[in-house]
């Protein structure tokens, strides 16, 4: 069962390809979604808030995206121009969420709507948008990656059961 807030997305998803091929206002973008079979198990005030900004912070975000894309905006597929102007809007515009959750989010939606290996160009172009945007958490997540594991004090190594080493 998806949650709200991954209902909430791929709705946004659907409402951005529209905005995409139509030019439609966030308003009249949220008058169709909230049409369509489903609408009401997502996380609606979420949704509006992701619709709204990513529209309003367009041109910003793709300044943003544009350089870190191995190919011009242009040639970028729809989808997969919108989950990477959903993921770069969270990560940038929605700092109560980590942005390991927004990648994760964005690769989500990628594999079920984007194309053959969209999923791997998504995480690669907002992983760099996360290092560039919030350096700081994504330093500290990094080095807590590389943190060694502590041996539990007062327990030893159980000793092996295979062969005997030389």
């Amino acid at each position: 069962m998806r949650s709200p807030r991954r209902r909430a997305r791929e709705f946004a998803l659907q409402g951005l390809y529209e905005w995409q091929l139509t030019g439609a206002s966030a308003a009249e973008i949220g008058r169709h979604l909230a049409e369509l079979e489903g609408y009401g198990a997502a996380d609606e005030a979420f949704l509006k808030a992701e619709v709204a900004g990513v529209i309003g912070e367009a041109q910003g975000l793709q300044a943003l995206l544009e350089p870190l894309a191995d190919r011009k905006w242009a040639e970028v597929s729809p989808v997969e121009k919108s989950i990477l102007l959903i993921g770069a809007w969270e990560i940038a515009h929605a700092p109560e969420l980590p942005y390991r959750v927004s990648i994760n989010e964005a690769i989500e939606l990628a594999k079920r709507f984007g194309g053959t290996d969209g999923h791997k160009y998504v995480n690669g172009i907002l992983d760099r948008v996360a290092a560039a945007v919030r350096p700081e958490e994504v330093a500290a997540g990094r080095t807590a990656e590389r943190k060694p594991r502590q041996a539990t004090k007062g327990r030893t190594a159980a000793p092996s059961r295979g062969k005997a080493q030389a």
